[in-house]
């Protein structure tokens, strides 16, 4: 659940759900072998698993697949043809061309972002805050509705996406709304469901100050993006 803190996130097992996550998305096989015996399925599973992981992490690319099975291969038989200061010397420069290469990236998302709210605050109809939360009225409940407190859990459905449109996140999709307290919530979160009524949608368009910032919990969401949520508050709980 893309809304939840980075804490919150944490101690909901993401990292679990990335070994978990070998097993449920379809590849294509780049190579063909035997795997009829258990051995050669365990020895295969436990590749993909690896492969896996790297991919999710953006560890993989850039990385020649030939030197790098050849690496696994020769530290299994013990044989390794580097010493260990050439193997550090050169982890220590893909480090480097990684920590760029992720600087970069984060510096253009700060500038889309930017670029985007600063069209989004224009528009008519969208209220930004004194924090920089910006959000759009798109219905609206009982005027006596109540509205919840920093300490209240609420029942709400929301549908979260990228600047682009990308969803990374729906309770309107899965057909369940999510309970949750506001403390357990992004700051943008709390801050909008203050403001809102029982009965409200409203459409929210937070900086990565209110959201996740330059350490993003999943891939689906890069550093430095704003997040969009369509929010609708069913119940305070």
């Amino acid at each position: 659940m893309s809304f939840f803190s980075n804490t919150s996130l944490r101690t909901h097992g993401m990292a679990a759900g990335l070994l978990l996550a070998v097993f449920t998305t379809p590849v294509l096989a780049q190579s063909e072998i035997d795997l009829s015996s258990e051995d050669a399925r365990i020895g295969y599973s436990i590749g993909v698993n690896i492969g896996q992981n790297l991919v999710s992490q953006g560890i993989i690319e850039g990385i020649d697949m030939d030197s790098f099975v050849a690496g696994m291969r020769d530290a299994a038989g013990e044989v390794v043809q580097l010493t260990n200061e050439e193997v550090f010397a050169a982890i220590q420069l893909f480090q480097e061309r990684m920590a760029a290469a992720a600087q970069a990236e984060m510096q253009e998302n700060a500038a889309a972002t930017q670029a985007f709210l600063d069209s989004n605050g224009a528009k008519e109809g969208v209220t930004t805050t004194a924090s920089g939360l910006q959000y759009e009225v798109i219905a609206s409940g009982p005027a006596d509705g109540a509205s919840p407190t920093a300490s209240d859990a609420v029942l709400a459905h929301y549908h979260g996406t990228l600047i682009d449109g990308t969803v990374f996140d729906s309770s309107v999709d899965r057909g369940e709304p999510a309970e949750f307290g506001l403390s357990q919530v992004i700051s943008g979160w709390t801050e909008a469901l203050q403001l809102m009524k029982v009965g409200d949608k409203w459409r929210l368009f937070l900086p990565p100050t209110l959201a996740y910032g330059e350490q993003s919990p999943t891939p689906a969401i890069p550093p430095n993006s704003a997040l969009i949520f369509e929010v609708e508050l069913l119940e305070i709980r």
